[in-house]
């Protein structure tokens, strides 16, 4: 019997360096900079290293837009995705209601690139891709939407892709002014949003201003 060849070694970048902690600086760096004003040479002296370096681990900035995008969206795409596939026996109003709470905690764990999502504006071909995926993500929620309007758990009277993008663009307000080490967690805000994209700010107890206190 003869011994099978031993497999490919994986080729190794720079220590301590590897593709995400390169991604990591560079969807930082696009963020402060702007993606169309940062060079690799920028990427380069942030980093410390060379450029050969770099393109070791990537083949150009057009590589770590992609993968900073992707980063976003996938998750994005996956709690849209499972909402509008589940199986029987949940409504679409709870599972519209689970996009919107899931969707805070894409935002906050990827919230880096989900904030150079939101800047992109179509100037390439990576870009373009990005919206179209986006758009895709609206018009599934938006079917959401008409349907748990269809149970008559939401009212009808409102467009609901309308609807599906105010749901999303409340969400991704987050970006400007939620910060890890704020005052609210998460789930916090998480629930906030929720009650307030599903129930409003009224107060249910009938008790108006005059008899708040």
């Amino acid at each position: 019997m003869t011994a099978e060849p031993d497999p490919p070694r994986r080729r190794r970048g720079r220590p301590g360096y590897d593709q995400e902690a390169i991604l990591r600086t560079a969807v930082e760096l696009f963020n402060r900079k702007g993606y169309d004003a940062t060079s690799m040479g920028d990427l380069a002296k942030e980093l410390g290293l060379t450029k050969p370096a770099i393109y070791h681990h990537v083949t150009s900035k057009e590589q770590l837009l992609g993968l900073a995008l992707d980063d976003a969206l996938d998750e994005l795409t996956a709690v849209v995705t499972e909402a509008a596939e589940a199986p029987a026996g949940r409504t679409a109003h709870e599972r519209l209601r689970e996009v919107v709470r899931r969707g805070v905690e894409v935002l906050v764990a990827h919230q880096p690139s989900v904030t150079l999502l939101l800047r992109v504006r179509g100037n390439s071909g990576v870009e373009m891709a990005a919206l179209d995926r986006r758009r895709r993500l609206d018009e599934r929620l938006a079917a959401l939407v008409a349907e748990a309007a269809a149970e008559g758990a939401l009212r009808d009277d409102l467009p609901p892709a309308l609807v599906s993008r105010l749901l999303f663009g409340m969400v991704n307000s987050l970006v400007e002014w939620y910060r890890a080490d704020g005052a609210y967690d998460p789930a916090t805000v998480a629930d906030a949003i929720t009650t307030v994209a599903f129930e409003g700010l009224t107060r249910r107890d009938g008790r108006g201003p005059d008899q708040a206190s």
